[in-house]
């Protein structure tokens, strides 16, 4: 029994300086012995403490998110495969214009610092200034940086957590590189709360790790629909709004919860997509390791057979 008991207290002091460290929590949030069970949880629910929040909109989502996403603090997003960039980029660029629009409307220059690693702009290319523009950027206000290493890209992060004029930052990583683990990630988590900005750590064809972000994201493209007139109908042929498949992988509260979404850009908001369609998508989401990826060769005179699921041929003799 004592040496459960010495145990329950290493795991709820291990918990205890983790809130310390990832939310600024007192020890007082942290309930004592007899409120835990014999795994040391806690038992009910914690109060969380009092965070700023900027609302997506969407009811579902924002109740996920606990009220949306912090106005300070690391957020992670990723991208599983380098063909999915673009829809990632574009859905970090999204949140930045809304972090930048809440700062504008409190009568701030509300500039967006985009910091690059040189591999990942090798793989999917820099942000472009006109279309920034026309998806609702104030391009005038960007800042890029182009970071030949990674080490550099974290030093030049945390020397702008140090000043809190940015609406947001955007720190752009090429995978799960060394020298981005879960300590690197917990002191750019820390400064972020202490500066009172957001950090947008986008992991460009990254996969799940450990992290002290408050969220973490993956990005899916999704088919856009048509484009909606005036009278409510829709223009048939046309090209719509970028659409999304939203992954919440890591929140504080809740298991995994997907999501479809579309950003308008005339009105600098997410809306989700109809029921009907979300379901229609989600029935149509290819499986993660697709056995036929490539379609067949179509200027042939004889298209070659399927190979079928021949696992060995008889013996030849």
């Amino acid at each position: 029994m004592a040496e459960n008991a010495v145990q329950r207290q290493t795991i709820l002091s291990l918990r205890e300086s983790i809130a310390r460290i990832e939310n600024g929590c007192s020890s007082a949030v942290v309930p004592a012995i007899r409120d835990a069970d014999r795994g040391g949880f806690r038992r009910g629910r914690e109060s969380a403490p009092d965070r700023q929040v900027m609302p997506l909109g969407i009811a579902s989502l924002d109740d996920v998110l606990k009220g949306g996403l912090p106005l300070e603090g690391l957020v992670e997003i990723r991208n599983a495969e380098t063909r999915d960039a673009g829809a990632a980029a574009g859905f970090v660029m999204a949140l930045a214009v809304l972090y930048q629009q809440r700062r504008r409307e409190k009568g701030h220059l509300a500039p967006v610092l985009w910091i690059s690693q040189t591999l990942a702009a090798r793989e999917a290319g820099n942000p472009y200034a006109p279309g920034l523009r026309s998806y609702g950027l104030d391009a005038e206000r960007l800042l890029f940086v182009s970071a030949g290493k990674v080490k550099d890209a974290l030093w030049i992060a945390e020397a702008a957590l140090s000043v809190p004029v940015f609406a947001t930052i955007v720190l752009e990583i090429r995978g799960n590189p060394a020298s981005l683990a879960l300590s690197e990630s917990r002191r750019l988590h820390v400064k972020a709360r202490a500066g009172q900005v957001p950090l947008l750590l986008f992991r460009q064809a990254g996969h799940e790790e450990a992290s002290s972000a408050f969220f973490r994201f993956q990005i899916k493209p999704a088919p856009a629909g048509e484009r909606p007139l005036p009278d409510g109908s829709m223009l048939c042929g046309s090209v719509g709004h970028p659409s999304f498949h939203l992954l919440v992988e890591k929140n504080r509260a809740s298991a995994p919860h997907d999501i479809f979404l579309e950003w308008n850009a005339h009105d600098r908001r997410f809306s989700p997509l109809n029921e009907r369609r979300s379901a229609a998508l989600q029935a149509n989401d290819p499986p993660e390791n697709p056995g036929d990826p490539l379609s067949a060769s179509a200027g042939r005179s004889r298209r070659a057979e399927p190979l079928g699921r021949l696992l060995a041929f008889a013996r030849a003799s």
